[in-house]
C-alpha cells in the first residue's frame, strides 16, 4: 500500500481526498515503501467562486454599477449577462463590460430581471443577483389649468418628464383620472371653484417603486371662447383642428386669433423651377405645383388666408387641365395675398393673370376684324359664376322677380360683347415684365401679369351695366379698369359673391338674414369702404348663424366636407408628419382625387360642384353633395382605412398602442373623447359616442383600439357634414 490518503483534482475542479491502506506506512505499518518524510502528494486547493454585488433595484433611465468578486484564481475576469444572455438585450437591459448595467426603456415583462456573473478561468463558477426594474422618479416643469367651458370646467396639462403610463395627477394629494399623454405630459379634467388663480399639482407614478413629483403649481387660464366654439371655429376657417390651435383659441378668444390671422403673412408657393423637389421635371410640373399647395395648406401658419385663397380659388376657377401649372402657382399666391384686401383689388388681379387669361381665353384675345369677334369667354364666366350673376338679386341672395313672376336677368348677350371688347389686346409680358413689340407674344411668362399691346385693342365705345358707357378711343388699361368698376358696383355683388363664400367656410344653404346681414357688410364696412374681404370674412365666421352650433347641437347648418378638406382635416388632426425625403406631399391629391377633388384641377370652370347644386328628391341646396355619390361613398372608406393603417404615401402617423392616443386607449372612453375634441368639437352624440366605447372595449391591442376608434369617427356622417 503506497499511502493514506491520496489527494486528487477532480474534472470539477474540486480537490478530494482518497483513503489508501498504503497510507498506514506513516503509521509503521509494513507492506509500504519509503517513509512519512519522502512520500509525495497534491497540494490541497479550494473551488473558484464568484459573488456578484450592488444596489438590489434601479429606475428606468438610471444605471446601477455591480461588482463581481472572484476566489481562488488569480484571473478576475468575468462574463457579465442579464436573464441569461450575454451583455444582454434591449427588451430586458444591457450590461457592459464593467459590470454596469442599464435597464430597458419602459418595464420588462418578466420583472425583476437575473443579472449574474460567470467566471473567465472556470466558467461554471458564477453568481447572480436578482434586479428589480422601478418606474423612474417624475418631475414636473410646469401645469396649466385652461377653463373648457364658462363655469367650474377645467383641462389640466402637466408637462415635465419620466411619466410613466398610468401616472396620476394629484392635487392637493387626491388624485383625479388622469389621461396619459406622453412620457412628458398629462392631461385631466378638473373642477375648479371660481377665482383659483393656481392649483397644486403631483404627478404619481405607479408601481414598481411608485414615486411622486415635488408639488408645482399650476396656472390657471380662464378662456375667452370654450372648446367648442374654438374647435367648430378652426374647422371652418382652417384646413382642420388641431389640440394645440383648439387651446390656444381658447385662451386668446375668437376676434383675438382672427385678427392675428389677418395680421400673418401669405405663406407663398415658390417658383416650380427653383423648388427642391425631385418629382419636378421639365415636362411635368403638375405633381411639383400639388406638393407645393398641400404642403402650404397643411403646414402654413395663415390657415385662415389658405383657407379664404381655396374658397376664392372655387369660385375663380382655373385649373391645371388646360393650363401651365406655374402659372397657378402665381395664380395661387396673388389668391393667398389677396385673400384680406379687397374684392376689387382680387378681381383686377384674377383679370389679367396668365392662369386665367390662358384659361378662359382672354390671353391672346384679339379685336374684331377680318370677319372674327372678340373671345367672349372670361367676359361671360366673369359675370355669371364670378361677380353679378345670371340673374337680379335681392341683399339676401333670392332673385328679384319681374311683374309674371319669372327672375330677371342680369345682362344681355350684347353686354357680354361689349366687356369681351374691353377686355381685347392683353398677352404675355416680356421676361422683364415690359410690353412686347408684336400681338400676341407666344413667349409665355408665368410669373407676371399680362401686359395689354394697344394696336389689338378694341377702341370702340362699350355699353356695359346700368347705362354705363365706355367712351371710344379709351385705352386697353382704361377700358380694363372701367369694365372692372361696372361690376364691382354692381348691387348683386355683394350677394351673389357673401353667399358662396358663407357656403365654402360655415354653411351650404345658408338663411336669407345671414347672406343679407354678411351683404351689407360688403357694401359697407363701417367706414364707408366697399369690398373689404377682413370685414366680410369676420362677418361671416362670427355671425350667430355661424356661432349657433357652438352652444346648440341640434342647430341648422354646416356642409358636406368636400375631399380636399377631408383628406386635410383627417391628417392634421391625426398629427400625420411628412416622411418623404424630398418632402414630396403630392401623394395627397391622389387621394384627395378619389373624392372627385384635386386642388387647381376642377373638370369645368363650374368647379367641383356647383354653388346651387340641389340634392336630388329634396329642396336642399348643398354643393359639395354634388360630388358625392356610391363610388365616393366607398372610397371614401377606404381612404379612412389607410389612414389609421399608416398607409398614406409620404405621410407617417403614429396609431400604435405606444402612441398618445394608444396610451389613453386603456381607459375607451378617454380614447374616444380624445378624438372627439378633435374630430367633433366635443359635441359627439351620446349614443354614438356610447356605441364607440362599447364596440373598442372589446379590443385587447390597444393600438387597434386606436384604429377602430379613428376610422369609426372619421366614417362616420356625423363627421363627414362640417356642423
Amino acid at each position: 500500500m503506497r499511502s493514506f490518503v491520496e489527494v486528487a483534482l477532480t474534472n470539477k475542479g474540486v480537490w478530494v481526498a482518497r483513503l489508501s491502506m498504503c497510507g498506514l506506512a506513516s503509521l509503521g505499518l509494513a507492506g509500504c515503501s519509503g517513509s512519512s518524510g519522502s512520500s509525495s502528494s497534491t497540494p490541497t486547493s479550494s473551488a473558484v467562486t464568484v459573488s456578484v454585488s450592488g444596489a438590489s433595484s434601479v429606475r428606468l433611465g438610471s444605471t446601477v454599477q455591480f461588482v463581481a468578486t472572484v476566489t481562488n484564481t488569480t484571473n478576475s475576469a468575468v462574463t457579465w449577462k442579464v436573464n441569461g444572455v450575454a451583455g444582454g438585450a434591449a427588451a430586458t437591459g444591457t450590461i457592459s463590460t464593467a459590470g454596469v448595467y442599464t435597464p430597458p426603456l419602459s418595464l420588462p415583462g418578466t420583472n425583476p430581471v437575473t443579472i449574474s456573473a460567470a467566471s473567465v478561468a472556470s466558467p461554471t463558477a458564477s453568481g447572480s443577483v436578482s434586479e428589480a426594474i422601478w418606474n423612474p422618479v417624475p418631475s414636473v416643469t410646469a401645469g396649466t389649468a385652461t377653463q373648457t367651458s364658462p363655469g367650474t370646467s377645467y383641462l389640466l396639462d402637466v408637462v415635465g418628464a419620466n411619466f410613466a403610463s398610468g401616472a396620476t395627477i394629484q392635487i392637493n394629494g387626491a388624485a383625479v383620472m388622469t389621461t396619459y399623454v406622453s412620457p412628458t405630459e398629462l392631461q385631466a379634467g378638473i373642477t375648479l371653484t371660481a377665482g383659483a388663480a393656481t392649483v397644486p399639482v403631483t404627478v404619481v407614478n405607479p408601481d414598481p417603486g411608485s414615486s411622486s413629483s415635488a408639488t408645482v403649481q399650476a396656472s390657471v387660464t380662464s378662456v375667452a371662447a370654450s372648446l367648442t366654439a374654438a374647435a367648430r371655429l378652426l374647422d371652418q376657417a382652417t384646413f382642420g383642428p388641431t389640440l394645440a390651435d383648439i387651446q390656444h383659441v381658447q385662451t386668446v378668444g375668437i376676434g383675438a386669433y382672427l385678427t392675428e390671422q389677418f395680421n400673418t403673412a401669405p405663406t407663398l408657393l415658390p417658383a416650380l423651377s427653383l423648388a427642391p423637389k425631385a418629382i419636378c421635371t421639365a415636362t411635368n410640373l403638375t405633381p411639383c405645383e400639388q406638393s407645393e399647395w398641400w404642403q402650404a395648406a397643411l403646414t402654413g401658419p395663415d390657415q385662415l388666408r389658405q383657407r379664404v385663397a381655396l374658397a376664392l380659388a372655387e369660385i375663380f376657377v382655373v385649373s391645371t387641365n388646360s393650363v401651365n401649372a406655374q402659372s397657378v402657382v402665381t395664380y395661387q399666391n396673388m389668391l393667398a395675398t389677396d385673400a384680406f384686401s379687397n374684392f376689387a383689388t382680387i378681381m383686377k388681379d384674377v383679370t389679367v393673370s396668365t392662369a386665367m387669361g390662358g384659361y378662359l381665353n382672354m390671353l391672346q384675345s384679339n379685336k374684331p376684324g377680318n370677319g372674327q369677334i372678340a373671345n367672349e369667354n372670361f367676359a361671360r364666366e366673369e359675370m355669371q359664376l364670378f361677380s353679378v350673376g345670371l340673374n337680379l338679386l335681392n341683399q339676401d341672395g333670392t332673385p328679384q322677380l319681374d311683374s309674371t313672376g319669372n327672375p330677371i336677368p342680369t345682362y344681355t348677350e350684347a353686354q357680354v360683347q361689349a366687356f369681351a371688347r374691353a377686355y381685347t389686346g392683353w398677352t404675355y409680358a416680356t421676361a422683364a415684365g415690359g410690353v412686347p413689340t408684336k400681338f400676341p407674344n407666344n413667349t409665355a411668362n408665368y410669373a407676371l401679369p399680362m401686359v395689354a399691346v394697344e394696336s389689338a385693342h378694341d377702341t370702340t365705345a362699350k355699353m356695359l351695366l346700368n347705362g354705363t358707357v365706355l367712351s371710344a378711343g379709351g385705352t386697353s388699361q382704361q377700358d380694363l379698369t372701367g369694365a372692372l368698376a361696372n361690376l364691382f358696383s354692381h348691387p348683386n355683388v355683394g350677394p351673389f359673391v357673401c353667399r358662396q363664400l358663407i357656403q365654402h367656410l360655415v354653411a351650404s344653404n345658408p338663411s336669407g338674414a345671414y347672406v343679407s346681414r354678411v351683404a351689407a357688410v360688403f357694401a359697407n364696412n363701417g367706414n364707408g369702404v366697399r369690398g373689404d374681404m377682413q370685414a366680410v370674412i369676420k362677418a361671416i365666421l362670427t355671425d350667430s348663424e355661424a356661432r349657433a352650433g357652438d352652444t346648440n347641437e341640434g342647430a341648422e347648418g354646416g356642409h358636406l366636407r368636400e375631399g380636399i378638406l377631408y383628406v386635410a382635416n383627417v391628417i392634421r388632426g391625426l398629427g400625420f408628419v411628412n416622411s418623404s425625403s424630398v418632402g414630396d406631399y403630392s401623394a395627397l391629391g391622389n387621394y384627395s382625387a378619389t373624392l372627385n377633388e384635386r386642388p387647381y384641377a376642377a373638370g369645368s370652370v363650374f368647379n367641383f360642384f356647383p354653388p346651387d347644386y340641389v340634392i336630388p328628391d329634396s329642396t336642399i341646396n348643398a354643393p359639395e353633395f354634388g360630388q358625392e355619390n356610391t363610388a365616393t361613398g366607398m372610397l371614401r372608406l377606404t381612404l379612412a382605412d389607410n389612414v389609421v393603417y399608416n398607409r398614406i404615401s409620404g405621410f407617417t402617423g403614429n396609431l400604435s398602442a405606444t402612441s398618445g392616443l394608444g396610451l389613453t386607449a386603456a381607459n375607451p372612453a378617454n380614447l374616444v373623447d380624445s378624438l372627439g375634441i378633435v374630430f367633433m368639437h366635443g359635441q359627439m352624440p351620446a349614443t354614438m359616442r356610447t356605441a364607440i366605447i362599447n364596440h373598442i372595449a372589446g379590443l385587447t391591442d390597444m393600438g387597434q383600439r386606436v384604429r377602430v376608434a379613428t376610422y369609426l369617427i372619421i366614417t362616420s356622417p356625423q363627421y363627414k357634414v362640417l356642423h
